[in-house]
């Protein structure tokens, strides 16, 4: 497996002089932008080629990315902008094995659909496992940037074993909550892979006081969805991250609504199948997910299968899950709402009820039957934390307080997962989640009532990339009754990075010093070790 190359990709560059400006910051000519948004390197060919177009319309002005690689396969993605574009437009491809596009790996040609926001889906084949590439689109006179990405090393390599994987986690990126100072971190960590595991945009409308605001309202229709990502995707930062390796994304439920279960919104509304579908069509339309996958247009309660799973060489299997669309709803809601609540044990026995599941039946048994017992590594990309926690003493009256909207919420559904594991004996069981805003550090077991129970699986759970947290004295006030996690910091923002071998996984929470800065520091500030064998996190 090669290891990617020390030069900065030309797009990065070009997005970061794209942000000085956008921000505000001059940069004259002949001189050179400070060296943290050009990590020390000048480009090496034109971003853009001359326009055949008599105006000057930019056509790829949402980026470019790439996503779900297999040992011979990638997915490239970018969407047509400009308001003059016709129905069907045909875009080249090109796929490189090297920056320059001297020695040329792959090339094609996708029709980008009015009907389908002009999103451009190309899945090139018949790669080269373990080996970096580079990718560039083309149309209507304009080029896109370049974007660096990269294919999995094959199963019976012995590099996939013994070169480590690279990787981070990030989730939560409201746009208006902050900027994005984490992605341009990750932009420069020269990595394999970048999980997301949800939230990628929020669906309601901006506060007066928000740091930058979201265009309109809450988003609910397909062209109302197709602005907000838009929104999004035009930051320079994210899009430096997404062209700097390949992804691979879950949701939560921002991408449709707040706290949704399945087909049912919290607020019961007639109409949440259809705004689902429209949310899940303008999601497949804005990542690199393959063409198998897209949902069916214009069916109201259509689904998308977002669960899969990557094999990394002899190394690792990464288990994608959804813990939205199939799920039971939530248990004991509050009168006459749907979504989440924070309900005492003793008041709810549905929170016990072993009928109820978070990633459904079927899910949880594609699961179960999908364990890799022969690579030293099973990675498990979902979106919440999937530590017990509990706000109040799980020995008192109250037999603890829980969230219903994350595994909390469905305690049977856990107990299968880590019971199974704990019976198999899966080797290097390692949960990756978001959605909590707090980086958190925890010790997974089949039976957290019995605090000297072995531990069966390691959970790190990222903080948000800008998306608030709750107040840290809260946080402390509860770490005495999950006496399993190890670590829980809800007032810091950024991501987890992630170097894994045969022998051990090294995992650095990163911060940003202040998220209203685009330019802000990002630091880490604590550093973990889980050996294989050997299940928990601890302190480096």
């Amino acid at each position: 497996m090669t290891r990617p190359p020390d030069a900065t990709p030309t797009t990065m560059i070009a997005s970061r002089r794209r942000f000085l400006r956008r921000s505000g910051i001059a940069i004259a000519a002949g001189s050179a932008a400070p060296a943290w948004l050009l990590g020390g390197c000048a480009p090496t060919w034109q971003l853009r080629t001359a326009r055949s177009t008599s105006h000057d319309v930019p056509r790829f002005d949402l980026g470019i990315a790439s996503g779900h690689p297999g040992a011979t396969r990638v997915v490239l993605w970018t969407r047509l902008t400009g308001g003059d574009l016709p129905e069907r437009v045909e875009v080249n491809w090109e796929l490189a094995h090297d920056e320059a596009f001297q020695r040329i790996a792959a090339r094609g040609v996708e029709t980008a659909e009015a009907a389908w926001a002009h999103s451009v889906h190309a899945e090139p084949s018949g790669l080269e496992p373990g080996r970096w590439y580079w990718y560039r689109f083309q149309a209507l006179g304009d080029r896109s940037a370049v974007g660096r990405t990269r294919t999995a090393p094959s199963a019976d390599a012995r590099s996939g074993g013994a070169t480590p994987l690279r990787f981070a986690i990030a989730s939560c990126q409201r746009y208006d909550a902050g900027h994005y100072a984490a992605w341009r971190d990750v932009a420069e960590q020269k990595l394999d892979l970048v999980l997301f595991l949800g939230d990628y945009i929020y669906e309601s409308g901006s506060r007066p006081d928000s740091l930058r605001r979201h265009e309109g309202g809450a988003a609910r229709t397909l062209d109302e969805y197709r602005a907000r990502y838009a929104t999004y995707k035009r930051d320079p930062l994210l899009q430096a991250a997404h062209a700097s390796a390949p992804w691979l994304t879950v949701w939560d439920d921002h991408e449709v609504e707040n706290d949704y279960a399945g087909l049912q919104g919290p607020h019961f509304d007639a109409d949440f199948a259809a705004r689902r579908a429209s949310a899940y069509q303008a999601y497949w339309e804005h990542l690199p997910f393959p063409k198998s996958v897209r949902p069916t247009l214009g069916m109201p309660g259509a689904d998308m299968r977002i669960t899969g799973r990557l094999d990394w060489g002899t190394l690792a299997r990464i288990h994608l899950l959804d813990d939205r669309q199939y799920r039971a709803p939530q248990a004991c809601p509050r009168p006459g709402q749907g979504g989440s609540n924070t309900v005492a044990r003793r008041d709810c026995p549905d929170l016990l009820d072993p009928g109820r599941s978070l990633l459904g039946l079927d899910q949880e048994r594609w699961l179960a039957d999908g364990w890799d017992l022969r690579r030293p590594w099973n990675l498990v990309a979902q979106q919440t934390l999937m530590a017990r926690h509990s706000w109040t003493d799980p020995a008192s009256e109250t037999q603890g307080t829980y969230w219903t909207d994350g595994w909390d919420g469905y305690v049977a559904s856990r107990n299968r997962l880590l019971g199974g594991v704990a019976e198999r004996q899966v080797p290097g069981v390692v949960v990756l989640g978001g959605d909590v805003h707090s980086h958190v550090v925890a010790d997974l077991k089949a039976d957290f009532d019995r605090p000297e129970a072995a531990t069966v699986a390691t959970e790190f759970c990222g903080t948000s990339i800008t998306s608030h947290g709750m107040p840290q004295d809260r946080i402390d006030a509860a770490r005495p009754f999950n006496p399993h996690i190890q670590l829980s910091r809800s007032n810091q923002r950024g991501c987890m990075l992630f170097t894994l071998d045969a022998k051990r996984l090294e995992v650095s929470l990163r911060v940003v010093d202040e998220v209203s800065d685009p330019a802000s520091a990002v630091r880490t500030r604590a550093e973990f070790v889980v050996q294989a064998g050997r299940p928990g996190a601890v302190a480096a």
